[in-house]
């Protein structure tokens, strides 16, 4: 897999902007079957930065309903991403 197809965006929450200030990680929606190894990889090509530590998370989709019709949105991974010393990811650098 190509560094853009392991990781698919941030996850721009409360919880991802905290961290990021207190402890230096960023929070990637990637790609389910993307391991740890990978997914430090593609973030050191992708942005130029240092990683010192990787945590995952699968998450379930949803159930979800429109009128009578249920269905259920796709399971995801996310995965917290440590940063070494002095490298850092701004995505809303001059906003």
């Amino acid at each position: 897999m190509s560094p853009i197809d392991v990781v698919k965006g941030p996850v721009v929450t409360e919880k991802g902007t905290l961290v990021n200030e207190l402890g230096n990680q960023v929070v990637f929606r990637v790609d389910p079957r993307a391991n740890k190894v990978e997914i430090r990889q593609a973030v050191e090509q992708l942005f130029k930065v240092k990683v010192e530590k990787v945590r995952t998370s699968r998450l379930l989709g949803k159930a979800r309903r429109v009128g009578r019709h249920l269905g259920k949105r796709p399971d995801w991974k996310k995965a917290y991403v440590t940063l070494a010393e002095g490298s850092r990811i701004d995505f809303f650098e001059g906003a």
